[in-house]
């Protein structure tokens, strides 16, 4: 029980730093000694010191005989902007490490653990290991897979509709469900929406409704022709504002964007879906993005449903009828999703769905 509570601790700690480290893990450490805790660390944002390194730095000479806690096993490879925290653990005199996870990391895997154990630090693994797991999702599937996580996160009605008419915008959710939206958007690295949605929507797609930083807002726009004034394109960070579309478009379009500091990138055409969702998430990994919201709308949702290019299901439910209107999944998809959490916002429920094994 004791390990487990220092291992929340850690989880805490690591939260700290949400969408704040990646394509790096969230990392929190605390040191321990006779029941005492001594001091606590976390990995704060991408290229500063890891969360072991600030535990053992604030603690100095006190870490002899200390148990250090970290939800991640420790590195002992140089393939990185911060220098490796066995050697400074094997230096300060911890006597054991606990954590929660083996980092998946090919560089590490294990090699951590035996470093340490060949300096004679007994270590124990797997506290809490599938809460850790899902701490840290985003990294353990982008190091293995060098492509994002990839969630959709549809808002509808009971009847399974995201509006009342096509080519109106009705709003769905109520507030606190909106709040849970932008706290989603600050942990993803990226947004994606089609073309459609910012015609209709006008969408920001950044974060408001709470502190926190904007994820990148990227628009699948294949034939280039959305209309320059909407709000994604005029954005305090255009440089934010990724548009995905086909190649052989309207060149005086896309200088217009450029110079207004949009990113365009241009993907050869891939039959009916336009631009390949699979070409979309390999270019998404080699940019680094580790994590992707898919926010809409239908059609978007379908492709990605359909060609079974998702981790998670987000789905939240407002207790409404329209009965008419345009409905948020096209088309049947065949993978199988098992509910993972359900929670009540206001008037509205969300409810995770995961893939099953």
């Amino acid at each position: 029980m004791e390990h487990e509570k220092y291992m929340r601790r850690c989880f805490e700690l690591a939260r700290r730093a949400t969408g704040l480290v990646s394509p790096n893990p969230l990392v929190g450490s605390l040191l321990v000694k006779d029941g005492n805790l001594i001091s606590e660390g976390w990995h704060r944002e991408f290229g500063s010191p890891h969360a072991e390194a600030e535990a053992l730095n604030q603690a100095g000479a006190e870490s002899a005989g200390c148990d250090l806690y970290c939800n991640l096993e420790p590195c002992s490879h140089t393939n990185k902007k911060t220098p490796p925290c066995v050697p400074h653990i094997i230096g300060s005199g911890i006597k054991r490490v606990v954590i929660s996870n083996r980092d998946p990391n090919p560089d590490v895997n294990g090699e951590g653990i035996l470093k340490l154990r060949e300096a004679g630090i007994e270590v124990i693994e797997g506290i809490l290991e599938d809460e850790g797991r899902e701490l840290n999702k985003f990294f353990f599937h982008f190091i293995t897979k060098r492509t994002p996580y990839v969630t959709v996160k549809i808002a509808q009605t009971l009847d399974g509709k995201i509006t009342s008419c096509e080519g109106k915008q009705t709003r769905i959710t109520g507030v606190d469900a909106l709040r849970d939206v932008h706290k989603l958007r600050n942990s993803y690295d990226a947004v994606l929406v089609g073309s459609k949605t910012v015609s209709i929507d006008d969408p920001q797609l950044n974060v408001r409704r709470i502190n926190g930083r904007n994820p990148i807002r990227i628009v699948l726009d294949c034939e280039l022709n959305l209309p320059l004034d909407r709000k994604i394109f005029n954005s305090r960070d255009p440089e934010k504002t990724w548009v995905f579309t086909g190649k052989n478009n309207d060149a005086e379009r896309i200088e217009k964007l450029k110079a207004s500091g949009v990113r365009v990138f241009e993907f050869d055409s891939d039959g009916a879906n336009c631009i390949g969702i699979c070409h979309i998430l390999k270019f998404l990994g080699e940019q680094n993005i580790a994590s992707l919201l898919i926010e809409g709308g239908a059609g978007t949702f379908t492709k990605f449903l359909s060609a079974n290019q998702f981790d998670e299901l987000i789905v939240y439910h407002a207790p409404l009828f329209f009965a008419r209107g345009v409905t948020a999944i096209l088309e049947p998809f065949e993978t199988v999703l098992k509910p993972w959490s359900v929670r009540i916002l206001g008037k509205d429920t969300k409810t995770v769905f995961k893939k099953e094994n």
